[in-house]
């Protein structure tokens, strides 16, 4: 499996993003927050991600953009772990810390959680 997170896979429907938020369900792992929601996909990928920074937390652009990158980065790197099952579903990643983190930090925390998330999913089935 390529690790890339190419424009099929990024949630940008602003109808998805809003049913993700009244319906989903959250996993928290400080200082980031999973919200998902299992959905049906037009195309053949399994997950849909989307992530973001608060604005109130982080006033220039330029460090909401640079924690953006970094979750980006270790959800690309690590979203092996939940896209081996056969279900649809639609991510928000939403930091909410108060500093700018280290990459390694991000990475350790993403794993956690996508771990967090899959066990979830096991015991629902």
């Amino acid at each position: 499996m390529k690790a890339t997170l190419n424009k099929k896979e990024r949630l940008k429907s602003k109808k998805a993003i809003e049913l993700l938020f009244s319906e989903g369900k959250s996993i928290s792992q400080y200082p980031i927050r999973l919200v998902y929601n299992k959905t049906k996909i037009e195309e053949n990928t399994s997950v849909k991600a989307a992530v973001t920074v608060s604005k109130r937390n982080f006033k220039n652009a330029v460090d909401r953009n640079h924690i953006k990158r970094l979750l980006r980065e270790s959800y690309r790197k690590n979203k092996y772990i939940v896209t081996k099952g056969s279900d649809q579903f639609t991510f928000m990643f939403l930091y909410s810390g108060k500093e700018i983190p280290e990459y390694a930090l991000v990475e350790a925390k993403m794993k956690k959680i996508l771990q967090k998330f899959v066990a979830t999913e096991i015991e629902l089935k």
